[in-house]
């Protein structure tokens, strides 16, 4: 089996090395004005609900210039990537120091170098100043540094000019940007020109997160641009080819459905219905959730799995260039230290996400009565079959699991799953479950991926199930139809506002996502009924009808009781004849017919000079008709017939033999 993880990576690995492979220091004779060029090698697709959206990184390759002197402090210059949007890259303190990071000559990389422990070769080393405070830049006050000429061994010759800092020690070749607004800016960049025809100063830009959410309308799927304005200015300004690279291409992540408990076909506009006098539990299920990424790298886990580490493990994704397909960005704790000053204390990761790409239901309009459940794991076809979990390490199996809330942090290698609730009237199989607890009319189911398959695009389905016990005396379950929202998460208003989560912040986690979603009907709590149609009523020449209507919900097999009204329409051929109800007593108005008694009248009394046919809508479910026809004082001729039941709904007695069916 292919592992299609590593060779993403490997892939990504292999196109740095063929495209940057003159990144690195050398020495010589000069070639012209140092000039630069930004590109983003591979713009990734940008999910168009993202607030906190990794865009490409930029890489700026310098070439050309004049050599100084040996001992020379390194002229500097501030590079700006600008947006369209906001920078959202997670704020390190009040300064506003960000987790986005520059960094020079691809440090780690693995890249060829002329000298060891340069360029590629060179460790990752943050600028810092006493007490491993991160400074803005190297400029004075700063992590200061110089030229150092280098002599190469036998059997080359000549120096190579290579940046050390000042006192001596490795160069700083990392360094944090500060956002403001839809800028950020790493200042104090030292810029060293490459000299030698051939090679190149290389400077990346990585973990830049943009708010792209509302910029992915219009167009074609995938062919909206999301522009980097790039410039380097200060006291070294360089001229930029090329200055507006394309940072990635925005378009919707994320398609929802709604299906029926079997994931046969869409579930009805309405929703599923149940009626209010008949007890449900757990067996059926009501509906299956559907979230369908509309790219391959739309659903991410925390971070990239390894044969050893799964998705949610604080791990190192640091080699420049690489592609992680991963919630987290370049991810190292190199400047991890403790600090004063407010500006980064006790941040372990710069770069790391706080969790993996989360997908949540909001259930509004709950009834009173109605309890909820949702499956722990996503399912394979329908609510009667679960996920297996999948092998630990970089399995592209695709599964999420429920967890405890929209932005409460993963730990390190585990998530915050809820576990299945304990089984209640008809667990479905070996499907875990959860009841969800509504608040207000509300309650919210949230899923975390924990595996994904990078390569194709997936499909999560998750079962909805509900249960109450029948009481219509009571009104409960309560009447009504309970709808769904479908989004990522986490999303606004709750845990953050809108104004919050689209601008960079120290506080609020990552990833964040605007709520494009739209309520859908899941449930509908109808009144039970019974349709009744009288075919012929006459109480024309010399003729009447007696009517009578049983409420026949109290039985020896244990049905629920109900009393309900019944409305009487009346059809003559010329529409409906005007009339009013019955209820046993005083056919005069629409009222209760309680369980257990039937009420009787005249069509001569309810609608007089009447023949046609009449329908009589009972809101309870076992209703039954009868029909006399007599001349007056039944005399000459008399017929009676049984009323017939329309068939609105279910007719069956839940307590009698499956077999067993109300006719009329």
């Amino acid at each position: 089996m292919v592992d299609f993880r590593r060779w993403v990576i490997a892939a990504a690995a292999l196109t740095l090395f063929a495209g940057l492979a003159g990144a690195q220091v050398q020495g010589g004779g000069g070639t012209g004005a140092l000039i630069c060029a930004a590109s983003v090698a591979v713009p990734p697709q940008l999910r168009a609900e993202g607030m906190t959206e990794l865009i490409g990184d930029i890489v700026i390759t310098c070439t050309g210039g004049a050599a100084l002197p040996n001992g020379t402090i390194l002229p500097t210059a501030n590079i700006t990537v600008s947006l369209g949007t906001n920078v959202t890259s997670r704020l390190l303190g009040s300064s506003n120091q960000s987790e986005a990071l520059l960094m020079i000559d691809e440090p780690g990389s693995g890249l060829p170098a002329v000298l060891a422990n340069t360029g590629p070769s060179a460790p990752q080393t943050p600028c810092v100043v006493a007490g491993s405070v991160p400074v803005v830049g190297a400029g004075p006050g700063g992590c200061v540094q110089v030229v150092n000429n280098i002599a190469v061994p036998a059997p080359g010759s000549g120096t190579v000019p290579v940046m050390s800092a000042q006192g001596g020690g490795p160069a700083a070749n990392m360094y944090l940007g500060v956002v403001a607004g839809n800028q950020v800016t790493f200042a104090g960049i030292p810029i060293m020109a490459p000299v030698t025809s051939g090679t190149a100063r290389v400077f990346r830009i990585t973990n830049v997160r943009a708010n792209v959410s509302g910029l992915g309308g219009g167009g074609l799927p995938g062919t909206t641009q999301l522009l980097a304005s790039v410039s380097i200015s200060g006291s070294t300004a360089l001229p930029v080819n090329n200055p507006t690279p394309i940072a990635g291409f925005i378009q919707a992540g994320l398609t929802t459905g709604i299906r029926n408990a079997n994931n046969t076909g869409a579930l009805s506009s309405a929703g599923a219905a149940f009626n209010q006098c008949n007890t449900v539990n757990v067996a059926g299920g009501v509906a299956i959730l559907q979230y369908t990424e509309n790219f391959g790298t739309a659903f991410k886990t925390k971070t990239a799995p390894t044969a050893t580490t799964n998705g949610q493990t604080n791990t190192f994704q640091n080699i420049p260039g690489v592609i992680y397909n991963s919630e987290s960005g370049f991810t190292t704790n190199i400047f991890s230290q403790t600090t004063v000053g407010g500006i980064l204390t006790n941040t372990s990761f710069l770069g790391l996400a706080d969790y993996g790409t989360r997908l949540k239901a909001v259930f509004n309009n709950v009834q009173p009565g109605v309890r909820i459940f949702v499956s722990v794991t996503n399912l394979i076809a329908n609510t009667t079959n679960a996920t297996t979990v999948p092998p630990a390490g970089n399995s592209t199996s695709s599964f999420a699991v429920l967890v405890s809330g929209e932005a409460v942090p993963d730990g390190n290698g585990t998530v915050p799953a809820l576990l299945p609730s304990t089984a209640v009237n008809g667990t479905p199989g070996a499907t875990g479950i959860f009841e969800l607890t509504p608040v207000g009319g509300s309650a919210t189911a949230v899923w975390e991926v924990i595996n994904t398959n990078p390569t194709s695009n997936e499909t999560l389905n998750f079962g909805v199930w509900t249960a109450f016990t029948a009481n219509p005396g009571n009104n409960s379950p309560a009447l009504g139809t309970s709808t769904v929202n479908m989004s990522y998460a986490p999303t606004p208003p709750v845990p953050f506002s809108a104004a919050a989560g689209s601008a960079a912040s120290s506080t609020l986690t990552i990833p964040r996502f605007a709520d494009t979603s739209t309520a859908r009907n899941i449930e509908l709590i109808q009144i039970c009924q019974t349709l009744l149609l009288y075919p012929f009523v006459t109480n024309q020449n010399g003729f009447d009808t007696g009517l009578s209507i049983a409420n026949t919900s109290t039985d020896p097999i244990g049905t629920t009781v109900q009393t309900g009204t019944c409305k009487l329409t009346w059809y003559d051929g010329t529409g409906k004849f005007p009339a009013t109800g019955i209820n046993g007593t005083d056919l005069t108005k629409e009222a209760a017919v309680a369980t257990g008694t039937v009420a009787v009248n005249l069509a001569s009394a309810l609608a007089p000079g009447f023949q046609g046919y009449m329908m009589a809508l009972c809101n309870f479910q076992y209703a039954h008709g009868f029909a006399f026809i007599s001349d007056v004082g039944a005399r000459n001729l008399a017929m009676g017939y049984l009323a017939l039941v329309v068939n609105n709904g279910s007719i069956s007695r839940p307590n009698a033999p499956s077999s067993e069916t109300l006719g009329n």
